[in-house]
Order: structure tokens, then C-alpha cells, then sequence
């Protein structure tokens, strides 16, 4: 389902983002403020919400009002917010395996937030733009249950980036909810990769043609597409907290380019981008270019001297 050589860079950079931890309270801090307020504005922004980035901001943080934005875009960010918050107590508190029918409807309850929030719909829904029929409503419990099943019995035998692609799709194919169903699906399958040691993953609004193309390609029983999408977004945001780290850990060591950094070793640029990319070389992508820095190079070093040993 989903390029193997993609998860096997995913896997290889989540091992040494694990082998960092714990990381400083201020960077999880301040890690966490970041990827909340992306997750809130992004998967709101999908749906239709007019709200910016920076409004988003001073709505949930500052509690103001954006002169010109609707009542319901205010209080989807503010709802959506305290969804995320949730969300992270869930990981932070709960240990084991958190999932079941009832913190689905929950979930949705904080996003949407209404007369009917967190009840499964009552009617059948036609979902605007695309081929796909959800189920009608007296099948949804039903769907729900085994949808819950499946989880419960695959938590540990897929791997966990494309589970949670599949449980995505699963949900959002159901479309159990009147509404909230996408955003809902969304944190569901954040929780899925959190519980797994992953960060908060974030599909961003400007990819929202090709995140609705993937889900309608599942929908039609091929699964490609989602997943390496899915798998794409866990990557961004592994990079962006192995950037985090590499930053805060060499505040004094100025990042700078592999071509710059092979000139003050014996591998050559190339070389150095080949253990950039399988991930045994602390770098971080910026466009097209990779970024380390001399001591992450020695790192590298030590680590190899010492498995000759």
C-alpha cells in the first residue's frame, strides 16, 4: 500500500527522534503550540472555515473576535482547540490502547458541538463533490462496530502509519456524523499515530485536492495514493522535529549544507546525502536541500567506529 522504502525512512527517523527523548520541556512546549495551531487552522480551512492562520491564532490564544468572520468559524476554531487538547490528554494520560465507538463520538461532540453532536445521524447524506454514497444511517452502528473491531484487531499488526491511513479512510467512508466527519477522522488518526511515538501529523489545506483525490481512489479499493499521502504528512512532520531538536541541541553550530559539510570530511556530498536520507545522518530537508552540522557528522562517526568494535 504505501512505498516501502518511504516507511522504512519514516521508521528510521522516528528511531532517532525515540533515542532524543525526553526532549526539553520548553521545545515540547513550544512543539506542541506550533502543530495544534497548524492541525486547527489546516483541517478546519478543509472543510471550508475562512479564518487564517494568524486569526486563528489570536481566536484560540487571545480570545478575539476577527471583524468580517463568521460566528461559526470562530467557534469551529475554539471547539476544534479544545478537541486537540483532548486529544493530547488522551496520549499523555492514558497508556494503554485507547479506542472505542464512544471516544469517536466524543471527539466529534468537542468539534461540532450541537444539538446532535455525538450521536450517530439519523439520515442518509450525500457528500458534496464527490462519487462516493455513505452508507444509510440504520447501517451506521453497525459499520461503526466493525469498523471498531478492525482497529482494535490491526493496532498491532500494521504498521502504524498505514493503520492510520486505513482507519482514516474507514471512518470517513462511513461518515457516521451529520457533521464534523472529516476533522473527526483527522484527529482519530492522529490519535492512532500519537499513541505509536509519532507527532502530530497535519494535512495542510493547500493539499486538499490531492488528499480528496487519494480518499476517492480508496474509496474505489486503491489504497496507494492515501497511503503514501498519509505517510508523506508523517514525514513532514518528523522533520520538522528532528529540525526542532538539531537546532536547539547545536544553538551555537551554525546548520549549513552537505556540500559544505563534505568539504570538512571524506565523504563526498552525494555519500552524505545517502545517510541523510536513510536517516543515519541528523540533517534536515529545507527544499530540495539537506542541512547538518560538523557534530552531527561526528555522531555518525563515533556510532560507526563503535559497531566495528
Amino acid at each position: 500500500m504505501t512505498p516501502k522504502e518511504l516507511l522504512k525512512r519514516i521508521d528510521q527517523k522516528s528511531q532517532i527522534l525515540q533515542s532524543k527523548r525526553p526532549l526539553s520541556a520548553g521545545l515540547v512546549k513550544k512543539l506542541k503550540e506550533q502543530f495544534s495551531l497548524d492541525l486547527i487552522y489546516n483541517s478546519n480551512a478543509i472543510e471550508g472555515n475562512k479564518l487564517t492562520l494568524k486569526e486563528t491564532h489570536l481566536v484560540i490564544n487571545d480570545g478575539l473576535t476577527v471583524k468580517g468572520k463568521s460566528l461559526k468559524d470562530h467557534l469551529e476554531a475554539t471547539n476544534h482547540n479544545e478537541a486537540v487538547h483532548f486529544l493530547y490528554e488522551l496520549v499523555e494520560f492514558q497508556k494503554r490502547q485507547t479506542m472505542s465507538e464512544q471516544l469517536i463520538r466524543s471527539l466529534q461532540q468537542l468539534i461540532v458541538k450541537d444539538d446532535g453532536a455525538g450521536r450517530y445521524r439519523q439520515g442518509d447524506v450525500i457528500i458534496t463533490g464527490s462519487k462516493h454514497k455513505p452508507p444509510d444511517a440504520f447501517e451506521v452502528p453497525k459499520r461503526m462496530q466493525e469498523f471498531m473491531i478492525w482497529t482494535k484487531k490491526n493496532f498491532n499488526k500494521l504498521h502504524p502509519v498505514e493503520l492510520a491511513a486505513l482507519a482514516h479512510h474507514k471512518l470517513v467512508n462511513i461518515h457516521p456524523f451529520t457533521d464534523g466527519n472529516g476533522r473527526t477522522a483527522r484527529l482519530f488518526m492522529n490519535l492512532i499515530l500519537m499513541q505509536k511515538g509519532f507527532p502530530m501529523v497535519v494535512i495542510l489545506k493547500n493539499d486538499r485536492q490531492k488528499y480528496y483525490r487519494a480518499l476517492e481512489k480508496a474509496d474505489k479499493g486503491h489504497f496507494e495514493d492515501l497511503g503514501k499521502f498519509i505517510a508523506q504528512a508523517v514525514e513532514r512532520s518528523l522533520n520538522i522535529y528532528l529540525k526542532a531538536f538539531l537546532s536547539n541541541s547545536n544553538a551555537k553550530e551554525k546548520l549549513i549544507s552537505l556540500s559544505e559539510l563534505s568539504k570538512h570530511s571524506s565523504f563526498s556530498e552525494k555519500y552524505l546525502n545517502l545517510l541523510a536520507r536513510a536517516g543515519k545522518l541528523e540533517a534536515h530537508k529545507e527544499g530540495r536541500n539537506w542541512l547538518s552540522s560538523q557534530k552531527a557528522l561526528d555522531n555518525y562517526m563515533n556510532q560507526r567506529e563503535r559497531k566495528r568494535r
